[in-house]
């Protein structure tokens, strides 16, 4: 599991409340919820941390993956 260095962990907060951000396993996590309370997770890949909406994420993905499906 690639850990998030407590120096960068130290400085990120989640873009949606915020809050600060603690690492579990493979995905940070915020220490605040959000407007229904719910504590937003963020994936941790490659030892990156994708701090992107949930909603947003998923467009990521999308427009990423249509990105490989095509050859020049």
């Amino acid at each position: 599991m690639p850990k998030v260095s407590p120096e960068l962990l130290s400085i990120l907060r989640c873009p949606v409340t915020g809050s600060p951000l603690v690492q579990e396993g493979e995905e940070l996590v915020s220490t605040a919820g959000n407007s229904t309370g719910e504590k937003l997770r963020y994936a941790i890949e490659d030892g990156i941390p994708l701090l992107l909406p949930p909603e947003l994420l998923a467009a990521a993905h999308a427009a990423t993956s249509g990105q490989h499906d095509s050859k020049a």
